[in-house]
């Protein structure tokens, strides 16, 4: 994350060359990691995509894994912010239909590469590193988290135990969704989903 820091006279100074060299490449991991996978991600196609050299890579990272957890903790942080945008955007006690048809929509379903970094990558986080993993956990807590202010029984213990059954539907459908080559099938799962979701926010 780049550190802006503030001058003497008030003015905010320009970030680094060294900061925003390293906030190109998490910025490059971050899509790259949705779009190929944690496995199909290598450190030299990550630096040459952000038009780097593979030398420079460790002034940066530790590790691969160092890598790939910060760039895990930058799609599930915009994951994040964008649920809150659509819910502060939403009318009033909309919030939570609006979340969830924007989740399921067509537009999200496609942006594999810039949507829910859980429901791209669901499947080959058991297998990473705990930093990785530890990433994914914080961000998947802060969407169940979001998702549980929105309901009428917020703070009552069954409001977070709905949250967390909205967010696993919502995952594992757009997971499902994306995996079959059948069209209206995907869209048809979508819908059903959403239906189902539904009499939840009532």
């Amino acid at each position: 994350m780049i550190t802006v820091m503030e001058s003497k006279s008030g003015k905010r100074a320009a970030p680094s060359r060294k900061e925003a060299t390293h906030e190109r490449i998490v910025e490059v991991a971050a899509r790259a990691i949705r779009r190929s996978g944690y496995g199909g991600t290598g450190v030299a196609d990550i630096m040459k995509e952000a038009g780097l050299t593979h030398g420079g890579f460790y002034a940066h990272f530790e590790s691969r894994d160092a890598l790939l957890a910060e760039a895990g903790d930058r799609a599930g942080a915009e994951s994040v912010a964008l649920a809150a945008r659509v819910a502060a955007s939403a009318p009033p006690g909309q919030a939570l239909q609006a979340m969830m048809q924007a989740y399921l929509s067509q537009q999200h379903i496609d942006a594999i590469e810039t949507g829910c970094p859980v429901s791209a990558l669901g499947s080959e986080m058991p297998r990473q590193a705990p930093e990785v993993r530890r990433a994914a956990t914080i961000h998947i807590k802060e969407m169940i988290d979001l998702f549980a202010r929105q309901l009428p029984d917020w703070g009552q213990p069954q409001a977070h135990e709905r949250a967390m059954a909205m967010v696993c539907a919502l995952i594992g459908t757009t997971m499902v969704a994306r995996a079959v080559d059948d069209p209206k099938l995907s869209a048809a799962l979508c819908a059903a989903t959403l239906k189902q979701l539904t009499p939840a926010t009532a």
